[in-house]
């Protein structure tokens, strides 16, 4: 009998042994998806040009640049995608009137699609503007429009699932928008240079998490 305890103790110790083994080790579990780098930060593969305006890189920065025609211009990226979450990082120089397309598409320089507004301080930076259609969807109130730190590094955020769209400037939730149009969009991730001459505008750091 005393044999027999013994063999029930040890297997018992075998057991739990195991189990905190595997409750460590834990099941196998699907890889989560990793944000990948829109922009690599030495050139522009994966992007292409729209108009005569300026498009390089420089320091492992992507810049966007008046040229002398002093029209709209575009850069796309070759894929599309749909549900996303997108942050970067912009610094403005001269007056820094840009923006961040999505659900977009680019013929010539006209393009379709909605924008998150990158501008001077007090012009709705982080609002949503829909080209050729209903225009200005969500405008930045004033008690927002101090988030902007115009000439440094700002971070912008975009949020695109669905019918809903979200965005943040530098960690402040600025529009949260449900919208049935924007739901049923199709297209790329655009970067602008608005017309009108003078524009300069560094971006980096442009990551995108597909939902």
């Amino acid at each position: 009998m005393l044999k027999l305890r013994r063999l029930i103790v040890a297997g018992a110790a075998v057991l739990m042994l195991n189990s905190a083994f595997f409750a460590l080790k834990g099941p196998s579990a699907d890889p989560l998806k990793k944000p990948v780098k829109l922009f690599n930060g030495k050139d522009l593969k994966g992007w292409t040009v729209h108009g005569t305006e300026k498009w390089y890189v420089e320091g492992g920065e992507l810049i966007c640049e008046s040229g002398p025609d002093k029209k709209y211009g575009y850069l796309t990226t070759d894929k599309f995608y749909k549900n996303f979450d997108l942050s970067l990082k912009f610094r403005q120089e001269a007056n820094g009137n840009s923006g961040v397309f999505f659900r977009s598409t680019v013929t010539g320089t006209k393009v379709s699609g909605w924008q998150v507004e990158v501008a001077p301080p007090n012009h709705d930076t982080g609002g949503i503007y829909e080209s050729y259609g209903r225009n200005w969807l969500v405008q930045i109130p004033e008690e927002k429009e101090g988030f902007l730190k115009m000439g440094e590094w700002n971070t912008l955020r975009i949020r695109a699932e669905g019918d809903r769209t979200q965005t943040w400037l530098n960690g402040h939730e600025m529009v949260d928008l449900t919208d049935a149009k924007i739901g049923a969009g199709e297209g790329s991730i655009a970067l602008q240079i608005h017309d009108g001459g003078g524009i300069k505008v560094r971006w980096k750091d442009i990551l995108l998490e597909e939902l």
